[in-house]
């Protein structure tokens, strides 16, 4: 009986084993393939060769890039050279990026931008809000834009033990956002062995000077996040999950739950269109490949829009989409006036025209 008990055991173990993997490969896209959507006016933005993460225009069409993230259990094509905040003007037609000076006292040697968000206050101030990993631990890192002389000013940098695997940031004040944790362990095999027990322990966190909470929970990984237009809305991205969760933003900075919109797809920043609201995002056609970079066997890229996104039927439109060939593991997708933005983790940046 003994030895019929372990073999019955072991059974049952291999089979919820076998069953786990099976899940853990429609999570991840392991199998997944691009079918080719093409734009007719697309080029690189010159000058971007290692990753363009995130991607936030402003108003005036002045798009900050965050670029040369080194994140654990990601590939980086330049792992020695400090990471760089670009500026591109979206009205000048020759489109080329200008890596801007950072002044203040931040450690540049160590500087490893990841999501990014901007404020603009009452007096046109515009405050860059950038998500960074020094010697892969996790902080926000505060900046003031002065334009005229292209350059930013470090004000401050935020630690606090709830920071502990930050992804992605949206500021709603001059010193106050929200923040999405990625994942509960910030070394890379234990993420693996969080994502593979199918723990949803990742976490969205309001924080200001002197209110710092835990807002929403329950994701597999909470990844890009943003705004609606209207203020009143936060959209937050899971990755694994391949949802977008919308939570109605409360007066007291507390996130209440309104819908989960299933999407199906491995996606990653999101931003919101400033004319009509549609949510954009940039996702990952097979998450093994951009887990595991293979030279002959290339992450793709997709571009994502997301209609009408609060009513009962979104409409869910892949805008652009390739096999790596062109652009790899792309993570966020911007809009200005016509002109799209693709970023990547690790690659070059795309400039693409819509109309």
């Amino acid at each position: 009986m003994g030895a019929l008990l372990k073999i019955t055991l072991i059974g049952i173990i291999l089979a919820l084993l076998g069953q786990r993997l099976k899940q853990l490969a429609y999570q991840a896209n392991f199998w997944g393939e691009v079918k080719p959507v093409e734009l007719p006016n697309c080029q690189y933005l010159k000058g971007i060769e290692y990753g363009s993460e995130d991607i936030e225009i402003l108003p005036n069409g002045l798009a900050f890039i965050s670029s040369g993230l080194k994140y654990p259990g990601m590939v980086s094509f330049a792992p020695d050279i400090p990471g760089e905040i670009f500026l591109l003007d979206l009205n000048d037609e020759e489109l080329l990026p200008s890596s801007l000076r950072i002044t203040g006292g931040l450690d540049i040697s160590t500087f490893s931008p990841h999501g990014i968000s901007t404020y603009i206050d009452k007096d046109d101030t515009v405050y860059l809000f950038v998500v960074n990993h020094p010697h892969h631990k996790s902080t926000v890192e505060i900046f003031k834009f002065a334009e005229e002389e292209n350059i930013l000013v470090h004000l401050k940098t935020i630690k606090h033990k709830l920071l502990y695997s930050v992804n992605d940031v949206v500021a709603v004040g001059p010193e106050s956002f929200y923040f999405s944790n990625d994942y509960y362990f910030t070394s890379f095999p234990m993420r693996m062995m969080e994502l593979f027990l199918d723990l949803m322990w990742a976490n969205v966190v309001y924080y200001s000077p002197g209110d710092v909470r835990e807002v929403a929970s329950g994701f597999y990984s909470a990844n890009g996040i943003a705004m609606s237009n209207d203020k009143k809305y936060i959209y937050v991205a899971d990755v694994f999950g391949k949802t977008i969760s919308i939570f109605e933003k409360l007066a007291n900075r507390s996130l209440s739950p309104v819908k989960v919109v299933q999407l199906g797809i491995l996606l990653d920043n999101l931003s919101v269109d400033p004319v009509n609201g549609d949510v954009w995002t940039g996702s990952h056609p097979n998450g093994m490949k951009v887990l595991h970079y293979n030279p002959e066997d290339l992450p793709g890229s997709e571009v994502v829009r997301i209609q009408n996104i609060h009513s009962d039927n979104p409409i869910v439109t892949t805008v652009y989409a390739n096999n790596g060939s062109v652009l790899q593991a792309s993570t966020c997708a911007s809009v200005y006036e016509g002109k799209l933005l693709v970023g990547t983790i690790f690659h070059k940046a795309l400039y693409c025209e819509l109309d």
